[in-house]
């Protein structure tokens, strides 16, 4: 589960059917845990010829093994193939329903940013927001809920279960677990750094292909194919090496849990063998551990994909919340009005302009004036700032006070869709 300023109100909005899920996946994982009693008593009545059932003593007949195994097991599959399709449409359903909702949000509030930050953030950083961030946001809020439920839940029924049947054998099996546990913990913190650098690298690839796309006709005439293949080989090396450094620490994780499940079974085929030798136990009933403990398997594996989506989930919300939290620099301000009948006058006083990122005005003391009905030409050489006079007439950027007005009232008193719509 991931948590920010962005997706914690998502958990209220859909409360209600996230707690639907919720119930059904509980209701599965209780019912789940009722099959290794179903093993202990079909163990024990192969062995013994007899078994216990509610407390009663019977032998082990066709009888039997149809009414208190064979219907109950049924019962079981059924309401377990029910419960898991609809906490499936709960938690997925919810989540698409949340990345659809956040990339409107990201949408809108990029409509409204300025010039400015389309300059420091280029396009290949927006499509992987608009994609693999957003992918991943989607994939935790859903997932993440199922893994936290679901481990939480199983894995204390399953060892609460483990622990009434022996706790020193319980004991001896969770030794693995808290130090696995210890090393996820701080695993997660380095995939969180290597994962924002992985989306970041391929941020930069995509910026760099678009560019090349766009100017490929520049790129030809000056016969710099040579020196792009090598910038664009660099990049996609560099991006290697951040995926397969990134891919090299999951799978370290996934090992060291499968290290953990392997080594619990030997515990438990030890020791628990040794309890059957000394009679503490019988066949059937280790056979009934055994399968509390592959129940908590899933929960342990849940744990470790947890660590690492999470660990993505909050890189990419930190990048998502980035581009959210960017500052509106070009807006109207407070009880501006709309620009009524346009006529098409244009003065400019005494202005000066530089770029938000620029060392020096590309504009100096710029005057003059367009009549109504007026066409005008604007010529000069490349970067003289012709350009940049119609931005600060679409409002582009912002405009000092009292430097540029449309039909005799200043742009800054007037509503910017009023001036851009009657540009248009």
């Amino acid at each position: 589960m991931i948590f920010g300023k962005y997706i914690n109100r998502y958990y209220l909005k859909h409360a209600p059917v996230l707690l639907l899920g919720i119930l059904s996946l509980l209701t599965v994982d209780y019912i789940q845990l009722l099959i290794p009693e179903l093993y202990r008593l079909v163990i024990n009545g192969v062995n013994l010829g007899q078994v216990v059932v509610d407390g009663q003593t019977m032998a082990f007949t066709k009888e039997v093994l149809f009414q208190h195994i064979c219907l109950p097991m049924i019962y079981i599959v059924v309401l377990m193939v029910i419960g898991r399709f609809l906490w499936r449409v709960c938690f997925f359903g919810s989540a698409v329903r949340v990345a659809a909702d956040l990339r409107e949000q990201m949408f809108d509030h990029s409509r409204q940013l300025s010039q400015q930050y389309y300059q420091v953030n280029k396009v290949g950083n927006l499509m992987s927001l608009y994609t693999n961030d957003l992918d991943t946001i989607q994939e935790c809020f859903g997932d993440g809920i199922l893994m936290f439920f679901d481990a939480s839940v199983l894995g204390i029924l399953a060892l609460v279960k483990m622990w009434r049947m022996d706790i020193k054998l319980t004991l001896l099996a969770l030794i693995p677990a808290a130090v696995m546990f210890a090393i996820g913990t701080v695993m997660s913190q380095v995939m969180t750094k290597r994962w924002e650098e992985r989306q970041q690298a391929f941020s930069d690839l995509s910026d760099f292909a678009q560019e090349n796309f766009s100017g490929i006709a520049v790129i030809k005439a000056f016969v710099k194919e040579l020196k792009e293949l090598m910038a664009f080989r660099k990049l996609n090396k560099e991006n290697e090496e951040i995926n397969v450094t990134y891919t090299k620490i999951a799978t370290l994780l996934e090992v060291l849990v499968t290290l953990f499940v392997e080594s619990v079974i030997c515990v438990i085929l030890g020791y628990g063998g040794w309890l059957v030798y000394r009679g503490q136990f019988n066949a059937g009933q280790l056979v009934e551990y055994i399968g509390y403990f592959e129940a908590i398997v899933w929960p342990i594996m849940a744990i470790s994909m947890l660590i690492e989506k999470t660990a993505r989930g909050k890189a990419s919300l930190n990048r998502i919340t980035e581009l959210l939290d960017a500052p509106i620099d070009v807006a109207d301000r407070d009880g501006v009005a709309d620009l009524k009948n346009p006529r098409g006058g244009i003065e400019f006083r005494h202005l000066n302009f530089r770029y938000p990122d620029g060392e020096y005005d590309i504009l100096k003391d710029i005057s003059f004036t367009i009549a109504p009905g007026e066409s005008v030409g604007i010529v000069g050489k490349t970067g003289a700032g012709k350009t940049a006079l119609v931005d600060l007439l679409l409002r582009t950027y912002n405009v000092p006070d009292g430097t540029l007005f449309v039909d005799g009232q200043d742009v800054n008193t007037v509503s910017i869709h009023s001036v851009r719509n009657a540009c248009a």
